[in-house]
């Protein structure tokens, strides 16, 4: 059992530089009084002691008024994102952490009073020693706790070898590109099999402005305009949902505190060669200097998004021989790299 401690910039009558349980990579809260250390900052709703403050808004809140904050936004933009019908099945790619962990208790929040609303989880076992192996039982926990169906896909049974392995070949591709082609590919096998009409996904507001920079820098306007969510169904393949696409972050990992939530906290051990971190700390050191610049973004991509995808529609989409699944080539990039590797 260790203490550590976490700064989210925020302050309230409860010292946040407080006791952080983390043991086995879970995260657990506990919220030490100071009002007596520090001058309180009261919340802009009902001036009740803040325990945040929303720098690119300028608001303090407190716990309440914070959470209501969070789901007001996720309900607006579930909305948004296209009508759900009454008979309605998603599944949540649900990994254990933070984002999918929120996203998770939040459908259930949303939709487990629909009658005809049907959840189930998914979690993609990439055979990663030490990282999945330790988030699948906080995966399945949360699921019992909420009575959703939860579901296990591996890299195992439906690609034919694990990641661990697939590092051992130091490919120059790296682990990431094997590893987001074959769990798109784990997901899209599964949410047929259960005849799921949306799958949610945990991409928060930083994961958004990252791709949309990555794809932008990249010159990659196809692969821009097909970011979800979706609203047109392409043959075999399922639409993406994202509840948490306007939630930063950080705000997430509060949610997820403040309410209780239990997850996974750890990183990735093949991500530390990944692209994606040098964007994630160019749009870190934007925001912090210019507040509100990762809804800029944001927005700056939905302003456009019907000019791309009349300039980029979806191209129709090819069988794959190998496998069945859809592609725009011949054979689909799981069944290429597998053939790389394999």
């Amino acid at each position: 059992m260790h203490w550590y401690n976490i700064n989210l910039r925020f302050y309230s009558s409860f010292f946040y530089h407080s006791k952080l349980l983390k043991e086995e990579n879970i995260l657990h809260i506990s919220f030490v009084d100071s009002s007596r250390l520090f001058m309180t900052i009261p919340c802009l709703k009902c001036k009740k002691p803040a325990i945040v403050f929303i720098r690119y808004s300028g608001a303090h809140l407190c716990k309440a008024h914070f959470i209501e904050y969070v789901e007001r936004r996720v309900k607006k933009d579930i909305k948004k994102q296209g009508r759900t019908n009454d008979e309605t099945t998603f599944a949540i790619a649900l990994s254990g952490g933070k984002d999918s962990t929120v996203t998770l208790h939040l459908m259930h929040q949303i939709f487990s009073s629909h009658p005809h609303v049907t959840l189930h989880a998914i979690t993609v076992d990439e055979g990663i020693k030490g990282y999945r192996d330790s988030s699948l039982p906080i995966a399945q926990k949360n699921c019992k706790n909420l009575g959703i169906e939860h579901h296990i896909i591996s890299f195992r049974e439906a690609v034919g070898v694990t990641m661990d392995e697939i590092a051992l070949h130091h490919d120059e591709l790296g682990e990431c590109s094997y590893c987001g082609v074959f769990r798109r590919f784990c997901l899209n096998k599964k949410t047929k099999e259960l005849g799921v009409d949306k799958l949610v996904m945990g991409h928060n507001l930083d994961d958004m402005a990252q791709s949309i920079l990555m794809n932008f820098t990249n010159g990659d306007m196809q692969k821009l305009a097909r970011l979800g969510p979706h609203s047109k169904i392409q043959p075999g393949l399922v639409p993406r949902l994202l509840p948490l696409r306007l939630i930063p972050e950080k705000e997430v990992m509060l949610y997820g505190l403040v309410k209780g939530i239990e997850f996974h906290n750890a990183e990735c051990p093949y991500s530390l060669r990944a692209l994606r971190g040098s964007f994630r700390d160019i749009i870190d050191a934007l925001e912090e200097n210019t507040p509100g610049t990762r809804h800029s973004i944001m927005n700056s991509y939905e302003s456009i998004k019907d000019l791309l995808l009349t300039q980029y529609p979806p191209v129709t989409l090819n069988v794959c021989p190998s496998c069945g699944e859809p592609t725009s080539q011949k054979f689909c990039k799981t069944c290429l790299l597998k053939k790389r590797i394999l």
